[in-house]
C-alpha cells in the first residue's frame, strides 16, 4: 500500500500498526515496512507537522564510535539521573542513534557542514526533519491516517491485535486488524500549551496500561520548562546564556536553566515577577543561535524584544512527561512492553535506560525516539510475520476502560472534558504539588484524582472528535495518578523528583519504580540490570 488516507469510515488491515506520527512513530513504520511488514501509521494529527519535534530544532545524542567519547557521553548525565540508566541501552542507542543520523543524511537532510566540508549531525530542525520523515514513510509504502486518534487498542488470545479510533476531519470511525502494535504517542504534557504538545495527552500510556502493560520512573514525570509568559516555546537550553533579575533590576541568585529552576519557581510561588535577559551569550554566537531555533526568537520580534539586551518576563511551563523520563516499562532489546504483540517508543516509553531520572531534554529524546523506534519496529515486524496461520480470521475485541459508544450522549462531551482537564491541571500544575513534593500533599491530590478518575470511569465516550478529548482526560488522569503514586513511593531525593520531607538521596532506594493498574494503582521496586547482576 502505498496512499494516505484521507476520509472515510475504514475497515483495515497491517502486519504492524504504529500509533503516533512523530520520530518514533515514523521510525518505527520504516524499520518496520524493511522487515517484510504490512504497516498502517495512525497519526493523532498530521503526520509530519504534529507532536513536539515538528515545530522546533533539536540536538541529538550522535556520538562517533569512538571508545573514549562514548564513554565520556554515558558518563555525562549518569550521576544527574540518580544512576539509574544502564550501560548497554545507552551503547545500544548511541550505535542506532549514530546509523539513524547518517542513514537521514544519505536520504537528503540537509546537515549544515563546516569549513572542511564535513556535516554536523548533532541537531535536527524538526520541520525538515519531520517533512523528510513523512516522504520516507510513503515512500517504503506505509499507510497513513491523519487525524486519526486512538481510542483504545483491540486484543484476542494471541495478544494485542490493532486498534480502533476516530477520524476527527470526517467523524467517521476507523479499525485496523494488526499481527503488532506499536506505541508511539508521546509523553504527557497535560495541554499545558507548551509549543507541540497540544496533542500530548498520555493516550499510548492508558491504551498500554488498558492492555495490561506496566509504567516505570513515573514519578520522574515532573519536569518544568522555563518560557517566556508571552510564548509558548520551551527551549530551556538557550537560558544557560541568561541571568535572571528582579523588577527592580537586582540579580535572582542561584536562578539558572540546569541548576536554578526550582529559585525561579519558588520566587513565582511567593508572588514575584522574574526577568531574564540572554546577556551572557557571545556577540558572535547571537546569529547562530537566532539560526538554530527561528521560532525562539519569532514572539520576541513581534513584541520588539532583544531578548540579548532586554530583560522579559518568564515562567515555569509544565512538560509533565514528555521531558521528564518515565513512560510505558519496556521489558526486552526490541522495546516490547511485556504484553503479547505490543511495544512502545519515544516518550511514551521510559526513557530512564538512558536517562535515568534526570530530564532527557532534547538530544538524549531525540536520540532515544529514532533508535527505540528503529527496535520496536523491528519487533512488531518480527512478532507479527511469526504468527502465521494465527494472523489470519483474528476477531479481538476493544480494551478501553470507558464504554465507546455510537450514540449521543448528554451532557455534552466538549463542557465535561473541560471541566475534567482543568481538574488534572489544577493537581499537576502546581509548583507546590509537582514540583517540591511532600508526602501530604501528594496524598492529598491522589485522593483528588482517584475521585475524578472514578467520575470519568463509569461514563460513556462517544465515537467523535468530542469523545476524543473526553479520552484524553481520562488519560491525563490515569498518567498524574502513576506520576503521584510513585512519586510517593520514592521517599527520597533522586534526579528530577525532590521531596521536601525526604531531602536526601537514599543508597537503598537505588532501584526503579514500575507502576500500573487502572481503578487501583499499585507501585512495586524494579532493580535495573546492574542491580540484578551484583545481586
Amino acid at each position: 500500500m502505498n496512499e494516505t488516507v484521507k476520509k472515510g469510515s475504514l475497515e483495515l488491515k497491517a502486519d504492524v500498526l504504529v500509533i503516533g506520527g512523530g520520530p518514533a512513530g515514523t521510525w518505527a513504520a520504516l524499520t518496520a515496512s524493511a522487515k517484510g511488514a504490512k504497516v498502517v501509521l495512525a497519526d493523532k494529527g498530521y503526520c509530519g507537522s504534529s507532536g513536539a519535534t515538528a515545530p522546533s530544532g533539536t540536538g541529538v545524542w550522535y556520538v562517533e564510535p569512538d571508545k573514549e567519547l562514548r564513554e565520556k557521553a554515558k558518563a555525562s548525565r549518569f550521576i544527574l539521573g540518580g544512576s539509574l540508566a544502564e550501560n548497554s541501552w545507552m551503547d545500544r542507542v548511541l550505535q542506532r542513534t549514530y546509523e539513524n543520523m547518517n542513514r537521514l543524511s544519505l536520504s537528503g537532510y540537509p546537515f549544515p557542514v563546516d569549513e572542511f566540508g564535513n556535516p554536523h549531525r548533532r541537531s535536527l530542525q524538526g520541520p525538515e526533519y519531520m517533512r523528510l520523515m513523512r516522504k520516507l514513510v510513503k515512500k517504503a509504502g506505509v499507510t497513513i491516517l491523519d487525524h486519526s486518534p486512538a481510542l483504545e487498542l483491540l486484543a484476542d488470545g494471541h495478544g494485542v491485535a490493532g486498534a480502533s479510533g476516530v477520524q476527527t476531519q470526517s467523524g467517521e470511525p476507523w479499525r485496523v486488524i494488526a499481527g503488532a502494535v506499536v506505541i508511539a504517542t508521546g509523553g504527557c504534557a497535560f495541554l499545558s500549551k507548551a509549543l507541540g504538545c497540544n496533542v500530548l495527552t498520555g493516550d499510548g500510556l492508558l491504551l498500554a496500561a488498558e492492555a495490561g502493560a506496566a509504567m516505570s520512573g513515573m514519578e520522574f514525570s515532573n519536569a518544568y520548562a522555563i518560557c517566556p509568559t508571552f510564548s509558548s516555546v520551551t527551549k530551556t537550553a538557550y537560558y544557560s546564556y541568561a541571568s535572571f533579575y528582579y523588577e527592580d533590576g537586582t540579580v535572582v541568585e542561584g536562578a539558572g536553566s540546569k541548576k536554578g529552576r526550582s529559585v525561579i519557581a519558588r520566587n513565582l510561588l511567593a508572588g514575584r515577577k522574574v526577568f531574564a535577559r540572554l546577556d551572557q551569550a557571545p556577540e558572535d554566537l547571537q546569529p547562530l543561535l537566532r539560526v538554530a531555533q527561528t521560532n525562539f526568537f519569532l514572539p520576541f520580534d513581534r513584541l520588539g524584544i532583544n531578548p540579548f539586551k532586554d530583560a522579559f518576563p518568564v515562567t515555569l511551563r509544565l512538560e509533565g512527561t514528555v521531558r521528564g523520563t518515565g513512560g510505558i516499562r519496556i521489558t526486552d532489546e526490541s522495546c516490547g512492553t511485556g504484553v503479547p504483540g505490543l511495544y512502545a517508543a519515544g516518550d511514551a516509553a521510559t526513557r530512564e535506560l538512558i536517562c535515568g531520572g534526570f530530564t532527557g531534554g532534547g538530544s538524549h529524546n531525540a536520540a532515544w525516539a529514532m533508535s527505540s523506534g528503529s527496535f520496536a519496529g523491528e519487533g512488531a515486524a518480527g512478532y507479527a510475520l511469526s504468527l502465521g496461520r494465527h494472523a489470519a480470521g483474528r476477531a479481538p475485541v476493544g480494551l478501553s476502560s470507558s464504554e465507546l459508544t455510537h450514540k449521543k450522549v448528554r451532557p455534552a462531551a466538549g463542557s465535561r472534558a473541560q471541566e475534567y482537564t482543568a481538574a488534572v491541571q489544577a493537581e499537576v500544575a502546581p509548583y507546590d504539588i509537582n514540583m517540591f513534593r511532600t508526602g501530604e500533599r501528594l496524598e492529598a491530590s491522589l485522593g483528588r484524582l482517584d475521585r475524578l478518575w472514578k467520575e470519568q470511569r463509569g461514563q460513556e465516550v462517544e465515537l467523535t472528535a468530542e469523545g476524543v478529548k473526553l479520552r484524553e482526560t481520562a488519560a491525563m488522569t490515569a498518567t498524574a495518578r502513576w506520576m503521584y503514586s510513585s512519586a510517593l513511593a520514592r521517599t527520597e531525593t533522586r534526579g528530577m523528583h525532590k521531596r521536601e520531607d525526604h531531602k536526601a538521596i537514599d543508597d537503598n532506594q537505588h532501584y526503579r519504580l514500575i507502576s500500573g493498574g487502572l481503578d487501583t494503582v499499585w507501585v512495586k521496586p524494579e532493580l535495573s540490570a546492574k542491580e540484578r547482576v551484583l545481586s
